[in-house]
Order: structure tokens, then sequence, then C-alpha cells
């Protein structure tokens, strides 16, 4: 057996023992969304519109228990969705879980990232959260999941951020020495875990990160097992995070939580270090802001496309006035002025503003010329509804 195969079977020896996430079946469809597992939504905000169709081939890859392949199902209802994941015990929970709450519309197997290859065809939206850095060789993992890629598809990645995550490194550190020989025992893993945090003085820096950062979900022994114990984990930092990026031969797209990436909050007291931030590339701004904050950057989430790729253009009235106006589906708080974004952000609409959702409501064949003559909303605050991933245009032209 190589050292690959050996941490690839660890690793499915921890999922075996502890199914993640552990989240509860239901008898009906998730409550919420991840507006990242929207083809709509995701596409819009790497796109700056609507895709032309939603009948797309959506890969879960490392799917685990199934809690993200059961949105990509209840969202994506057009689509016909894969799941793969190399722990046989969460797959048939993965199963269990769709099978129940949406049916029987996504396909399972029993694989490796590595092993994809087996899979027929290529998919319009890979979806890889929380696996690339559990594997023994990401480089080959992101490569693998490039070729079934379809051009102009996306792919949504999550992986583990080095700075955020100090702490924890060092727990799982302590927890293998004081395990010696039992290494890859998962369950007395976690009983030395939870021995160490109980034992620990009230203002120890790793107690105290634990108890402020994790600790509600770390209840769960699956969870715990999957921070602390894990077989596997490689961290990044943007420098590291990049050459992964430069090895899938994808195009960067960029991070779906932009907010935390601007250097503003930061540094947005000191227009001269604005203006000096200004000149750097934009990998160095974004390494500057995760060195400036890096209790932020616990994890990366960000966007891969392969070409051909392209997006909109809103710039030109007369473009936008001939686009079609959609309220996004990743909303809460709808029917009110008073509503949550996609990333949950609170946004009180303007009278013209809610007029306009409204009419935009469902619409396939209004355009925004038509709709903003009867509501009198500028173009200004169509594009800023656009910009905020609030309303989404399709262009007549396409």
């Amino acid at each position: 057996m190589t050292d690959h195969q050996a941490i690839s079977t660890a690793v499915a020896n921890l999922y075996n023992t502890y199914p993640f996430p552990p989240e509860p079946l239901l008898d009906e469809p998730p409550i919420g969304y991840n507006w990242r597992w929207n083809w709509r939504a995701a596409y819009h905000f790497c796109t700056g519109r609507q895709p032309d169709r939603q009948d797309i081939r959506i890969l879960d890859a490392g799917c685990g228990t199934g809690c993200g392949t059961e949105y990509l199902v209840y969202l994506n209802p057009q689509a016909e969705v894969t799941g793969i994941d190399l722990s046989a015990g969460a797959l048939e929970v993965a199963k269990e879980r769709c099978r129940r709450s949406v049916g029987d519309r996504a396909t399972f197997h029993h694989l490796s990232l590595f092993d994809v290859d087996q899979l027929p065809g290529q998919f319009d939206l890979i979806n890889c959260v929380g696996v690339l850095h559990h594997t023994p060789d990401p480089v080959r993992g992101i490569k693998a999941l490039a070729e079934k890629l379809a051009p102009g598809g996306l792919f949504h990645i999550f992986v583990y951020g080095e700075l955020g995550r100090w702490e924890i490194k060092l727990m799982q550190e302590a927890i293998g020495l004081l395990q010696g020989n039992k290494r890859g025992d998962y369950r007395d893993g976690v009983q030395v875990g939870r021995q160490i945090f109980a034992s620990l003085p009230e203002n120890n820096r790793l107690r105290q990160r634990e108890k402020e950062r994790w600790a509600m979900e770390n209840n769960r022994d699956e969870c715990f097992a999957d921070m602390y114990v894990h077989p596997q984990e490689i961290d990044y930092n943007v420098h590291t995070l990049f050459d992964l990026i430069d090895a899938s031969g994808l195009e960067f797209v960029g991070f779906s939580n932009p907010a935390v990436w601007n250097l503003d909050r930061l540094i947005g007291q000191s227009p001269e270090l604005q203006e000096r931030a200004a000149q750097l590339s934009p990998r160095d701004r974004y390494r500057l802001a995760e060195i400036l904050d890096p209790s932020s950057f616990t994890h990366y989430e960000f966007f891969l496309a392969k070409p051909p790729f392209t997006t909109a253009d809103w710039s030109s009235d007369e473009v936008l006035l001939q686009a079609i106006p959609e309220r996004s589906p990743c909303m809460e708080g709808w029917e009110s002025q008073c509503i949550f974004t996609y990333d949950y952000q609170v946004v009180n609409l303007s009278d013209a503003e809610f007029k306009f959702l409204k009419a935009a409501d469902g619409n396939t064949t209004r355009t925004v010329a038509e709709i903003v003559t009867e509501v009198e909303l500028g173009l200004d605050r169509v594009r800023a509804l656009q910009q905020q991933q609030i309303v989404l245009l399709t262009p007549t032209h396409a």
C-alpha cells in the first residue's frame, strides 16, 4: 500500500466512524439556502448575468453525508445531480437523506476525487467543499476535477486557511502526541481532546479560541473529530492557495465572500495606506488582508471557471434597459421592504425599489425599460440592486 492509499484509507475510516456532517435527516426539503449551490445565483455572481439554461449537470465531489447534495438537488430542480465520496458509511447516509427530503433525484458513487474520470461526461457545476485539503495530493485532485468541468462551467471550492486555524493545528498535534501509538483510533482521539480542553487553564489561548469560535458545533463528536483528529489536513495561505489554483489550469473568478477581503475595513482610516495598497497586485492585496486580520481567514471559498467564460457589462444604459430583470431566489424576508440579501446582509428597500422588485418577481419577459417607466426608478439604483445580487439580469440579445 502506498502512502497515498494509506492516507485515503485513514480518511475513509474516520468518516465511517464519524459520518460527517452530522446534520439530522428530514422528511421535507431543507430549510433556507446557500446561494453558492443555486446555479442561477452562483452564475450571476460570477458573470453578472443569468445562465442560458438550467438543465445542467452538477457534481458534488466529496459529498459526505449529503447535506450539500440535498441543497443542490432542492435549489436546482432541473439539474442532474451526482455525488461521490470515499466513505461508504457517509454515502449510505447521503442516499437516505436525499431520498427522504428531495426524492430519488441524486445518484451516488463510491469514488475518490482521483477516480472521478470513471464518471461519464462533464459537469456544468462542480461543488467541492471541505475535501481537497483532506486528500494526500490536492493538486492531483483539483486537476482531476478540472478535467470533468464543462467549458464555461463553474467550480466552487472550499479549503482551509492556515492563519485562522493556528490554534486548531496546535491542538491536533497535542492530541496526536498524547495518543501515541493509538493514533488512528478516532474515538480515543476525541476523548483525549475533550480531556485536554477540560484540563487547560481558563485563560489558555487554545481553550479560549475553542470556546469563542467552535465549541457549539463541537458538542457533536462528529464535528470534534473532523476538526481535531483528522488524519490528513493541508492548510493554505494566499500564496499556496494560488499555487493550487494555477495548477488547476482554470480561471480564478473570485472569492465568494468579497466583503472580508475589502481592505477598507482594515486600513480605511488612512488614505495614504489605501493609496499604497492600491498599487499592489490583486494577490498581494489579498495577502495583506489576511495577515492584517488572520483570525477572519479560517478558510477560503471561491469560484473557478473553465474558458470560454465571459462576464456581462451593464455600463451601457441601452444594454441595461433591454435586459430582463428577475428577483433573486436567494433572499429572506420577501415580500417586505426589509430583506436579507444572498449573503444575509440587511437591506432596506425604497418604495421605488420595492415596486421594481415586485415587478421583477418571477418575471421572464418584461425589460428593465418597461418596468422603470412604471415605477420611476433610476438606472443607478437598478445597477445597485444587480450588484447586490437582489436582481438577476438576463440580456435580451443572448
